[in-house]
């Protein structure tokens, strides 16, 4: 029997992706290479769409879904990879402060976000081949990890993802790679983000899979990052959500209430078509990011399906 993909739950979503892998500089056997062709923007293409077959065969092998590639998301890794090989650091969180869901959602995404990030610091030839090769490298060493110091493989394999984004970025003989891991389970009616605190956001859409339900929707606010030294982000740490401070429920059939209390603050209807108004926080500027939770049954922990953040001055 194949082992099954694991279960990230709502409380550890995100800080599974924590750990990332740092390949320690490589101590030069011999003579460096002469390269003929060295790795260059040309060639990211191809090293994207190794990496594509490399995730699918590895999540086919304990029959999960494969992953569809996803422009927005390749743009969003691209940069974080280009400024950690620029700055010469590895973190999840960028040089000016912001995070993985931060970066692909106010780009204009609305999948919830999961991200590897991995490094080498020095390759003894820049050539295309020895590139592509440490990629796979890169990746091979993730999703080889063992509990409980597993993030990364917990990420690749996880059940509910649908997409993914590569970020590759070399400099010199330094190599970054981003893996942009998305669930992208809701459809969203066009809407427009609120431009300041105290204004309400309101969603309609559907949810992609009848099989699923919209459950809850948690509201979470964050300051607006700063950038931090450049020692902070060469420094291993994991990253997550903050504490939701608020919670939002599908709202109760007529004449019942929820055990804790209350009715339920939004509709969601048997096939899947929602309707859910959310007020921010007057007093409070920052980043706002909603995330909308699914399940199959009442019993399923739930995944986060959807994502959506705006920056509120």
């Amino acid at each position: 029997m194949k082992p099954e993909g694991a279960i990230i739950h709502r409380r550890s979503f995100l800080k599974s992706a924590g750990p990332f892998a740092l390949c320690l500089p490589i101590i030069a056997r011999g003579q460096t290479l002469v390269a003929p062709h060295g790795f260059t923007e040309a060639d990211i293409p191809l090293a994207r769409e190794e990496l594509l077959k490399q995730v699918n065969s590895d999540r086919t092998r304990y029959n999960l879904s494969e992953l569809q590639l996803d422009d927005l998301a390749c743009q969003v890794a691209t940069l974080h990879a280009r400024d950690m090989v620029d700055h010469s650091f590895l973190s999840h969180w960028g040089s000016d402060g912001r995070k993985p869901y931060h970066r692909y959602c106010l780009a204009g995404g609305t999948g919830s976000v999961l991200e590897n990030v991995s490094a080498v610091d020095y390759i003894e030839a820049a050539t295309s081949s020895r590139v592509l090769s440490e990629l796979h490298e890169r990746h091979e060493s993730m999703l080889n990890e063992s509990p409980p110091n597993d993030g990364h493989r917990k990420t690749i394999l996880f059940p509910h993802h649908t997409h993914i984004g590569f970020g590759i970025a070399l400099r010199d003989h330094s190599l970054r790679l981003v893996e942009l891991y998305l669930a992208q389970h809701l459809h969203f009616e066009p809407f427009e983000k609120p431009p300041k605190p105290g204004s309400s956001w309101r969603f309609n859409g559907r949810v992609l899979n009848q099989g699923q339900l919209l459950y809850e929707v948690i509201l979470h606010h964050e300051p607006i990052p700063k950038p931090p030294d450049l020692a902070w982000l060469r420094e291993p740490r994991s990253v997550s959500l903050p504490a939701p401070y608020k919670v939002l429920r599908k709202r109760a059939p007529a004449g019942t209430v929820y055990v804790a209390g209350g009715t339920g603050e939004f509709d969601c209807d048997a096939a899947g078509n929602f309707h859910v108004r959310v007020k921010l926080n007057v007093k409070q500027p920052g980043i706002y990011t909603i995330v909308f939770w699914l399940r199959r049954f009442p019993e399923d922990p739930g995944f986060a399906g959807a994502e959506v953040c705006v920056l509120c001055c």
